[in-house]
């Protein structure tokens, strides 16, 4: 099966789509919108309208079908009416703050022979059928490490009691003056560091490096980090966004909270067990439904099924 995906821009859960894809036969095609992206520099309109015909020039009679990854990619996709239309939606396209992008999401799931979400509370936002399939979680990757071993490797003081903040401090829905507040309050002796903009390979060490992960996002429709972190064994604070109470509110080593004293409570009653290194792995509490092998035999299989469906 050949597949045309259209992104964006990547992602490294979406990196390990494609490499599960093509594990279990499917050969696919990635497509990205032209020119450089960040956070705090979007592309441009001109880098759109170089989109289309980059996508058109694919010739999509080859493909079996097409994947839009991101609601921003319908216009796109939709733009070839031959071939199955499978559309994954990430999140901030249906719960973010931009309502012509939520429009047209929503439009996109209309149309899409079928739409994916990686995640239960984004549902309340689409208004149609779905397809529920996690984003997978290399367990091979993010898994324990030695708590000195990795403060080693990353440079931090082995001495220090660490709420680690995994986003950039300028994204607004993560709310990085609520993380600061919330350490602030705390009883503990907690340090908080951020980390962003380091390569995804490292990630699990700046985990295994920390007491605990402190989550203080308005909206999310995961957070990956979150499933990252269980797989590390690493202790997870919290506020009660997307998936967070429903899949891990009862594991050992997760506090869900609402308010921010809730919230610095918690981060008190994790850092109090951090010397219980052992603990880890008790707490690596990550089902084999979300791994990236099993991604790859859903997504493939559901392909299968629209490729079937529109013959």
């Amino acid at each position: 099966m050949r597949v045309l995906q259209l992104i964006t821009s990547t992602r490294s859960f979406f990196e390990q789509q494609v490499e599960a894809l093509e594990a279990n036969g499917v050969d696919c095609t990635v497509v990205a919108v032209p020119g450089e992206y960040s956070p705090d520099s979007p592309r441009t309109v001109g880098d759109y309208l170089r989109y289309y015909p980059e996508v058109l020039a694919e010739g999509l009679d080859s493909y079996d079908l097409v994947h839009a990854n991101y609601g921003l990619t319908v216009p796109f996709a939709l733009a070839q009416p031959t071939r199955p239309l499978v559309l994954t939606l990430w999140g901030t396209d249906v719960m973010g703050e931009y309502g012509w992008l939520r429009r047209m999401s929503r439009y996109g799931a209309r149309v899409a022979d079928e739409t994916v979400l990686p995640s239960r509370a984004m549902a309340s936002h689409l208004g149609e059928n779905y397809t529920y399939l996690p984003f997978g979680v290399d367990t091979g990757r993010f898994r324990p490490i030695d708590r000195d071993e990795a403060r080693e490797r990353i440079g931090w003081e082995t001495d220090e009691r660490i709420a680690l903040f995994p986003y950039e401090k300028s994204r607004n829905e993560k709310d990085y003056p609520r993380a600061r507040a919330v350490v602030e309050a705390a009883d503990a002796d907690v340090t908080l560091r951020t980390v962003s903009n380091v390569p995804y390979e490292e990630m699990p060490y700046y985990m295994n490096a920390s007491d605990a992960l402190l989550v203080t996002s308005r909206r999310e429709s995961g957070p990956m980090v979150v499933k990252e972190a269980a797989a590390c064994g690493l202790p997870v604070v919290s506020t009660d966004v997307g998936f967070v109470r429903d899949e891990f509110g009862d594991a050992p080593g997760v506090v869900v909270g609402t308010t921010s004293d809730e919230l610095a409570s918690g981060l008190d009653d994790v850092v109090a067990e951090a010397d219980a290194l052992v603990d880890r792995e008790r707490r690596r509490s990550v089902s084999p439904d979300v791994s990236v092998d099993r991604m790859g035999e859903r997504l493939a299989s559901l392909y299968e099924c629209v490729a079937q469906g529109a013959a």
